[in-house]
């Protein structure tokens, strides 16, 4: 299935908001809305930082609480099979981001499993010293790859600027760790590129997803990539702390050993053998024993993703980027775009300059629309074509302008910092 979204939007800069919701109706992805709960009133684009909650997810939550747990009691591990909803999350997963059958897992943390990727990955490169990022990464990636080199005590953390990492995939590194979409920007990293110089480097490379994965097509079985990582709560829409995942190339996954050994990582668990003796294929990567309820919860909101496109679903992001983009650059125009206006450089989010962005995000939220900010000085919209319409765009286009022009923003209730931004 091909979409044009774009050709909707030609000699449109001037869109009426009759217009944006013509679009709406004959928009063939606008049922999917349906698949979400969505406060009315509320324009949210921040599905890049938690994913709104699928309908399907509390009754299934509430099934697995009061008839699973309260019910079949610690019966539900065979009965309702939890123990293999890791495999089983992990294969809906696969699907969202081109891996392979039997290569992604749920577990643990996005940190966690950066940690255990990039041990996995030391190991078996163990004449290399460094481990090399992009110096924009985001700071949990090189918090953890600092902290692994620190343990292993004879590797080092090497960053370059997304423009430089290519000359500094030398024969001393290690493993290559990059995000594909800049937390900050949304800027896109071009994963096949990168991973086949890391390969012609004789370096490993680990992709974290968290702001792809879900929101655009990813092909790490095209990419060749090694390992990558993501979290469940963004794109995904999982909810608040949901699981992470993990992958492992096919190829790789009879050598890679994870530093955090744990049971359930284990080929036998059950035997409660004193030795170690790692799971086939990427279940050797699961440490404990899994979060069951947010599991579940993560389980039920990927099926929102039933039947969906992702590249119909990028085409459509690509067209509400457009519209927002453009009645910004009509109607306040100081705001400087950040993200990469060529779909091939950028993923699904908008982030724009203002030197007061943390209260003009307030005044925004205040308003009913939802972004969020990141420092200094930068304010984020995510695009989560699921459940926005051309309409939200918009409207929140315009609110934002009107905040923006007007100075509503400048009050002391919007410059007020909360503890989370």
């Amino acid at each position: 299935m091909s979409i044009d979204f774009s050709a909707s939007l030609d000699d449109k800069a001037d869109m009426t908001l009759d217009e944006a919701m013509a679009l709406d109706r004959a928009d063939p992805l606008a049922p999917l809305r349906d698949r979400f709960s969505l406060p009315d009133g509320v324009i949210y684009l921040d599905g890049n930082s938690l994913g709104a909650l699928p309908r399907a997810v509390a009754p299934r939550v509430a099934a697995a609480v009061t008839g699973e747990w309260g019910q079949d009691l610690i019966t539900s591990w065979n009965v309702h099979d939890w123990i293999d909803l890791p495999a089983r999350a992990g294969e809906k997963i696969a699907r969202l981001v081109g891996a392979e059958p039997g290569s992604v897992v749920v577990a643990d943390s996005t940190s966690v499993n950066i940690f255990k990727a990039l041990g996995a990955a030391l190991r078996m490169r163990p004449s290399r010293p460094v481990i090399l990022t992009e110096a924009q990464n985001f700071p949990t990636d090189t918090y953890i790859a600092q902290a692994i080199a620190d343990f292993a005590g004879n590797r080092r953390v090497v960053e370059a600027d997304a423009a430089g990492l290519v000359a500094a995939m030398t024969d001393e590194v290690a493993v290559v760790l990059l995000t594909e979409v800049n937390y900050r920007t949304g800027a896109r990293l071009d994963m096949k590129r990168l991973t086949q110089a890391a390969h012609d480097a004789g370096a490993l490379i680990v992709w974290d997803l968290a702001h792809s994965a879900g929101a655009l097509p990813v092909r790490l079985a095209d990419a060749g990539a090694d390992f990558a990582i993501g979290c469940g709560y963004k794109y995904l829409n999982g909810g608040p702390g949901a699981p992470a995942f993990v992958y492992v190339a096919p190829r790789h996954q009879a050598e890679a050993m994870q530093p955090l050994a744990g049971w359930l990582g284990h080929a036998t668990p059950f035997t409660f053998s004193p030795a170690y003796e790692p799971a086939p294929g990427a279940a050797r990567f699961r440490t404990g024993t899994p979060a069951v309820l947010s599991m579940t919860a993560l389980d039920a909101a990927l099926d929102a993703f039933d039947g969906v496109d992702l590249a119909v679903l990028r085409a459509k992001a690509d067209a509400l980027f457009d519209l927002f983009t453009r009645y910004v650059a009509d109607n306040c125009p100081q705001l400087e775009l950040l993200t990469p206006r060529d779909p091939g450089q950028r993923g699904t989010q908008m982030s724009f300059r203002h030197p007061q962005a943390y209260a003009v995000m307030q005044a925004l939220i205040a308003r009913n629309v939802i972004g969020d900010f990141r420092e200094p000085d930068i304010m984020r919209f995510g695009l989560t074509p699921l459940y926005l319409r051309y309409e939200d765009i918009y409207r929140a286009a315009g609110t934002l302008c009107d905040v923006v022009n007007s100075g509503a923003w400048d009050t002391p209730q919007f410059r007020q910092r909360n503890k989370v931004v």
